[in-house]
């Protein structure tokens, strides 16, 4: 009961409200706050008061905008950065060696041998007759020819150029090498360019190039492609470069090693690659010291003898340093070594450490990225560059209904081919000179807020020395071929010297520029300053507001009442009638018979009058006047209390 009384009180205090006005509330504020100005409207002169109102205003003007302006900068999430230095034993990095040839060409010369010979064919075509293996013709396969030939484009006119086929007079499936009659076009006035053409032929664009070399170079490729998409991975590793034959010696600090202490990994532009301490069997392993003396070693073997012709025009290693469980991109990331040198490589390692979300868009892992990254087949962790790749093939299957061979494959899905994708390379190659596609997958893929970076620091030298070379061939050739004949020479032999320059790292470390301390100070200083206020004068302030609105309330609810009566009242001419008066119309008080109520057999005397009967009537009650509803509920409530 006491509780329902409290809340009744409460009730009716509310609607009550303060007790004041607009005008009242505004003078007590001024009379009592603690910020200066205010005061000074209410107790100076006429003129004085019209001075300090408009300082007042003013200032408070200011305020409010330098507010807006510090919260703005706090809300565009700036940060800053900071570099320590630090000083620890580390864990040495992946190391991913590759052959810049991807196979063997005794191995995959059966699967490019028409494709061979019509490249040499267009490289007589582009030489000319003069310089062309002799005049005798042999026939050529153009089944893959027709689907991306490469042609001249005569541009001695330039506003009507002139495009010619380089085998144009051949459409039948065979050719002659010697060139078309009245076809043939000179260095300086031709451009070698590629067609790529879809639907038939009925849609075709040139794809051109400033040097022959690229062209041709970029035509094979493309057509190596097609042929490679359609052979088994089994079938591309074996024929790769095996590790046995890639690394001839090892050495880690003064630990032994040998090609089995390499993992396995099949890379489409390098083929068979293979990684020292990726740390995926077993754990990383630390550098004892910085030094050459305790990194590692190696002595590799390129095999430049079996390079592929065509496709490979790099002689040497290609290699990356990285962090353990991420997959290297090495086409992107890695650097070369030449053959016959002696490459040292000193590591500096920089940490960076970026803020998330709101004041960047990094990930941690990339599960919060809406893109399917098909590189998690390798159980690798998440890097922007495997998100890219995955957002183009993604872009390649729903824009050319396949998938290009460098990169990984969804289940489901094929690999890109002419037989089955005609249209696969003008397709491609449009996809790839897209730039919304790029601003796309960009937009989506976010930086890792964790990654390390290797700085490499890079010295060569001849190696071997021709002093050395006679005995040091013949120890690796017998040490690999079991012979006593010098198998090796310096057009493929290499050595690499990996090691940490010092154990000094960078951190590289992201932090707010803005925060929460760094708002609040900013605001209370400036509302002290202009204002001489404190957190109490803002909830004055605030106090103030609600008694306004409070008033506002209550006004709006009292006008709301009045129309309401008046609308009620609006049905009677006069006053509302008494319980009397309505009983009085309705009532007989002689007790007289209802003569509208008699029927035919009345009897003789209907004019005859029975006298009256008296009668009492009813009390009639001013206090029974009916009211409004709401007129008797108020009035009942403040009897209550």
């Amino acid at each position: 009961m006491h509780i329902k009384k409290y809340l009744l009180k409460c009730l009716h205090r509310l609607q009550k409200g303060p007790g004041y006005t607009y005008k009242e509330l505004l003078v007590w504020y001024c009379d009592n706050t603690n910020t200066h100005g205010p005061k000074r409207i209410i107790c100076e002169g006429p003129k004085k008061k019209a001075m300090w109102f408009v300082l007042t205003l003013l200032f408070t003007s200011l305020v409010c905008w330098q507010w807006g302006v510090f919260i703005r900068t706090y809300l565009s999430w700036e940060v800053s950065v900071s570099l320590s230095i630090g000083f620890k034993a580390m864990d040495f990095p992946a190391v991913t060696i590759c052959n810049t040839s991807p196979f063997q060409y005794s191995k995959v010369k059966h699967l490019l041998k028409d494709l061979d010979e019509l490249m040499e064919a267009v490289l007589e075509r582009i030489l000319g007759p003069e310089l062309s293996h002799g005049n005798a013709t042999r026939a050529l396969n153009l089944t893959i020819w027709n689907y991306m030939p490469l042609v001249f484009i005569n541009e001695q006119n330039p506003h009507h150029p002139v495009v010619l086929d380089l085998f144009e007079d051949n459409y039948n499936g065979s050719a002659s090498s010697s060139p078309a009659p009245g076809r043939t076009c000179s260095a300086q006035g031709c451009k070698v360019a590629m067609r790529l053409c879809s639907h038939n032929g009925t849609t075709c664009n040139f794809r051109n190039f400033s040097s022959a070399t690229q062209a041709v170079t970029e035509w094979y490729t493309l057509q190596a492609t097609n042929i490679f998409a359609q052979v088994p991975k089994q079938e591309l590793v074996a024929m790769g470069y095996p590790a046995e034959r890639l690394i001839l010696a090892c050495l880690f600090g003064a630990e032994p090693c040998n090609y089995r202490n390499f993992t396995p990994i099949f890379h489409p532009d390098y083929g068979n690659c293979y990684i020292f301490n990726w740390g995926m069997r077993e754990k990383a392993l630390p550098s004892a010291n910085p030094g050459a003396e305790f990194g590692l070693k190696l002595i590799l073997d390129m095999g430049q003898e079996d390079y592929v012709p065509f496709l490979t025009s790099t002689a040497g290693a290609r290699l990356m340093l990285h962090e353990q469980m991420s997959y290297p991109f090495i086409k992107e990331e890695g650097i070369f070594a030449m053959s016959g040198m002696e490459t040292s490589i000193g590591v500096l390692v920089d940490r960076l450490e970026r803020k998330g979300e709101p004041y960047s868009q990094c990930t941690m892992n990339g599960s919060d990225v809406p893109i399917r990254n098909l590189y998690s087949d390798y159980n690798t962790t998440y890097s922007i560059q495997a998100c890219i790749r995955s957002c183009f093939q993604d872009h390649m299957i729903h824009n050319c209904s396949c998938g290009h061979y460098l990169y990984p494959l969804p289940r489901g899905e094929k690999y890109c081919n002419n037989q089955e994708f005609p249209d696969w390379a003008y397709c491609y190659s449009a996809l790839r000179m897209s730039l919304a596609q790029r601003e796309t997958c960009i937009d989506v893929c976010k930086e890792s807020c964790n990654d390390t970076q290797y700085k490499m620091t890079i010295s060569m030298a001849v190696w071997p020395s021709e002093a050395s070379e006679d005995w040091i061939f013949h120890v690796l050739s017998q040490e690999r071929d079991q012979s006593t004949n010098i198998t090796l020479n310096r057009k493929g032999i290499m050595k690499l010297n990996i090691y940490f320059q010092e154990y000094n790292y960078r951190t590289i470390e992201e932090s707010a520029a803005n925060n929460i301390v760094w708002l609040l100070s900013n605001l209370g200083g400036q509302f002290g300053f202009w204002m001489g206020g404190s957190v109490l004068c803002l909830i004055e302030f605030g106090e103030i507001i609600i008694d306004f609105v409070w008033i506002t309330i209550i006004r709006l609810v009292a006008l709301a009442k009045s129309l309401r009566q008046r609308r009620a009242q609006a049905c009677y001419d006069g006053p509302p009638p008494t319980v009397a008066e309505l009983v009085e119309a309705h009532t007989n008080f002689g007790f007289q018979p209802d003569t509208a109520t008699q029927g035919p057999d009345a009897g003789p005397h209907p004019h005859e009058q029975t006298p009256p009967i008296p009668g009492t009537p009813p009390p009639n009650y001013d206090s029974l006047r009916l009211q409004p509803l709401d007129v008797i509920e108020s009035d009942n409530e403040g009897d209550a209390i």
